[in-house]
């Protein structure tokens, strides 16, 4: 019963701080809502971006080998950028080599990717369309979800037969009112049958590959139509999934002595290829999210030591004017650890008022944003918690030394102040 009436009264004199003068309460409060709102906005924009680039990331597999003329970890300039620029793109002989030889690999895929085409269906048509050719196994790689249809069968791979896959956003486009299946689309001057249509990703700043916009024909039947071997306008793609239970190390180091034998390449000459995986992009943006998580902090507690030195002010106006009251209660008994955490409590709620009204802007802006542009940002419930601490710590720190001075008052004196 103390205790609860402690913290009632503790609340009580806070509340009533805030009534008894709106003005200095609201701006020695401003500098505690600006840190806690400089804080907690970085870090939720920083957990939201990381989590949309890892789901857009989480496309390409994180079991999966890429192997590039370029390292992704890497910058691309000057005497780099004439180095990796002369090595030679991921080839169909690669691709076969590893199929046949690696014993490491679950799957190995070759993808094409070329863009400038028209598709059209009757009076609707799609202009500067982008094209992906895909070899029978790219689906095991990269799990491909259909709203309806299905993926290419082995006979129609085989046959390089006249089918297509069409993203959501170009199926919406050719086919408004009519059903998509079986339709005949014309494409490079030729009729494809529709099989399928893939699930709608939604817009994202992140996604690795634009499924919605993408048309996927199968790669034997785009080799009949284009000549993929040398052309500079097209982009290759050649993927190495590694079987479970196996190292990425491994699978890397078997694919590498199977593309230099292909290559030719002789035991000292240096690898004319890069063998990329996920984690080399999260690496890198961990770094980059870790500087701007640390720039946000910075300029956040900087508000909060602004915010900390304006309540400890509070709170030694508070004593001053209460010093007749915590010498009667002195007097009455109270003990002096009572009025010292009457006194931090009450920073505590002021310090606490500040934070939590922080946060609600924190909440209306990621909303606001997130309304707007196409991300979606949210408040988690950690960072909000962080929030409620940052508050508590601060109102402990700027308390405890106004709060010292009331408890250690001599009664006598402070009833006659």
């Amino acid at each position: 019963m103390i205790i609860f009436k402690l913290l009632l009264e503790s609340f009580r004199q806070a509340f009533q701080a805030l009534r008894s003068n709106k003005l200095r309460t609201f701006l020695s409060l401003l500098g505690i809502m600006i840190g806690i709102y400089s804080i907690i906005i970085v870090k939720s924009a920083v957990d939201s971006f990381e989590d949309s680039i890892v789901n857009g990331f989480s496309e390409l597999g994180s079991d999966v080998i890429y192997i590039d003329k370029y390292p992704w970890n890497e910058e691309h300039r000057g005497g780099n950028w004439w180095k990796y620029a002369k090595r030679p793109e991921p080839s169909l002989d690669d691709y076969a080599a590893i199929n046949q030889k690696s014993k490491l690999a679950d799957a190995a895929s070759f993808t094409v990717f070329m863009g400038g085409k028209t598709i059209k269906y009757k009076s609707s048509s799609v202009e500067n369309a982008f094209i992906m050719g895909v070899s029978p196994e790219y689906e095991q790689i990269q799990s491909l979800q259909f709203e309806k249809g299905r993926y290419f069968s082995n006979l129609e791979d085989a046959n390089a037969r006249d089918v297509v896959i069409l993203g959501n956003a170009i199926a919406k486009v050719l086919f408004p009112q009519e059903e998509s299946l079986g339709k005949q689309v014309k494409l490079m001057g030729k009729k494809y049958r529709v099989v399928g249509v893939l699930k709608e990703e939604g817009e994202s700043m992140f996604n690795m590959i634009n499924f919605d916009e993408a048309i996927v024909l199968s790669l034997n039947n785009l080799r009949r139509k284009v000549a993929i071997t040398n052309n500079n306008s097209i982009g290759r793609m050649l993927q190495i999934k590694a079987k479970t239970g196996q190292s990425l190390e491994e699978v890397k180091s078997e694919a590498a002595g199977i593309i230099r034998s292909v290559r030719k390449l002789r035991p000292r000459d240096e690898d004319n290829f890069a063998m990329n995986e996920i984690s080399m992009l999260n690496q890198m943006l961990e770094n980059i999210f870790g500087v701007v998580n640390f720039a946000g902090i910075i300029i956040g507690v900087f508000a909060l030591i602004v915010g900390m030195f304006s309540v400890a002010n509070i709170m030694f106006v508070s004593v001053k004017e209460r010093t007749s009251l915590i010498g009667v209660k002195k007097a009455l008994g109270a003990k002096r650890n009572i009025i010292l955490t009457e006194f931090l409590i009450e920073a505590i709620v002021l310090c606490l008022i500040g934070g939590i009204i922080g946060i609600l802007f924190v909440f209306l802006t990621l909303k606001a944003i997130s309304a707007v542009a196409p991300l979606d940002l949210y408040l988690s419930f950690a960072n909000l918690m962080f929030g409620v601490i940052c508050s508590i710590i601060v109102g402990v720190l700027s308390g405890i030394i106004p709060a010292f001075i009331a408890s250690n008052l001599d009664p006598v004196v402070a009833i006659r102040s």
